[in-house]
């Protein structure tokens, strides 16, 4: 299970390649501004937020810790911030809203049939999401080596290795067994809800998702539409173009396209390429509170966390979980006062510090000097 959530496409190369992007950006400290009093509060998509960051849509978080859905629900309400619920989500997108108390967006994936996206687009209207983030980085399947070399599948095939995998993790083993027994082991329930009961493949191609099918899902989705999983700039200016209201600029953490660049380069590049006020969402390689605070300065407007919310949840559950979301808080809130910003919309490439030979921060320059 641990591999699944760490793990990535290919070599993984990607994976650490994200990070080690950001960390490479650098902030520039401002001095005698009073600072003392520090506010986080943020706006994406005509939504006001508790932080300037939320949490991605990852699917069956519950393989991370039994009910996982409910508690990222939990923390989405307390802190208004925005959940995006996978469309393999381990709980019905109906139930995650009503918990989440109207924090939360669904993230649709062109699965399985015209049928099936059409009936989760109708319930995601009718549970009175207003955000509809499109995935499109996933057309086919990538080549993820420790799912393989684990024999990760969905449905889960039991041998000796797995077995003896659950039996040197025995809190894990057992909370999700008990979990079973009374509440059933964790499915994608948009799936299992579906009225057709709509099996999931894991490996299912959605290579439908064209530019047609995502002009016919900007005619029928009247709310906010995202389109997640963007890097390349000419992408970008043809889904604005098309009136789409949000680029979620990803490289899905590096879980697809190894080769691909790393995502906080794309920020800036995509930044320049739909101007200054055009919004933009970004993931990939966010790890804390000092890379949310770079990212909002490379040119998103929004940041949101995957894997490091799961690490919250495999360790320690709802409480990891907002330890997690507690101490990433905490360092946004520092790293905004050293660098001089009393609110979270004051970040912007102004924060940068000059470094030649980053390619985020040499464009971002350019896009200044213009």
């Amino acid at each position: 299970m641990f591999d699944f959530i760490d793990g990535a496409s290919g070599d993984e190369t990607l994976r650490g390649l994200n990070s080690s992007a950001i960390d490479q950006i650098r902030l520039m400290p401002r001095v005698l501004i009073d600072v003392s009093e520090r506010d986080l509060s943020s706006s994406i998509l005509d939504q006001k937020t508790g932080m300037p960051f939320g949490i991605a849509p990852m699917g069956m978080c519950a393989l991370a810790w039994p009910g996982a859905d409910r508690a990222l629900a939990g923390e989405a309400a307390r802190r208004r911030i925005p959940l995006c619920v996978s469309t393999a989500s381990s709980m019905a997108l109906e139930q995650v809203i009503e918990l989440a108390e109207g924090h939360a967006w669904f993230q649709l994936y062109a699965d399985q049939s015209d049928e099936f996206v059409d009936e989760l687009v109708g319930r995601a209207a009718s549970a009175d999401y207003q955000v509809l983030v499109l995935t499109v980085d996933v057309p086919i399947p990538s080549v993820r080596p420790r799912d393989r070399r684990n024999g990760f599948t969905f449905p889960m095939r039991w041998g000796l290795p797995q077995l003896r995998d659950f039996a040197t993790h025995p809190h894990w083993s057992l909370a999700t067994l008990i979990h079973a027994l009374s509440h059933g082991m964790p499915q994608p329930m948009n799936y299992a809800t579906s009225s057709g009961k709509t099996s999931f493949v894991r490996n299912a191609s959605r290579a439908r998702a064209g530019w047609s099918f995502l002009a016919a899902l900007r005619d029928r989705w009247p709310r906010k539409l995202v389109v997640k999983g963007v890097q390349c700039p000419e992408d970008a200016i043809r889904m604005k173009s098309m009136g789409i209201d949000s680029i979620y600029v990803s490289n899905h953490g590096g879980r697809q396209l190894n080769a691909a660049p790393a995502a906080i380069e794309s920020l800036a590049q995509i930044r320049q390429a739909v101007g200054a006020n055009f919004p933009l969402i970004f993931d990939s390689g966010v790890r804390n509170g000092e890379h949310v605070v770079k990212a909002l300065a490379t040119g998103a407007d929004f940041v949101m966390f995957g894997r490091s919310v799961m690490y919250g949840l495999g360790a320690a559950g709802g409480r990891g979980l907002s330890d997690v979301l507690d101490l990433i808080g905490h360092e946004v809130s520092t790293v905004m006062g050293l660098v001089g910003c009393r609110q979270s919309g004051e970040i912007d490439s102004g924060c940068l510090a000059s470094q030649h030979g980053n390619p985020a921060i040499h464009v971002i320059s350019e896009r200044v000097a213009e």
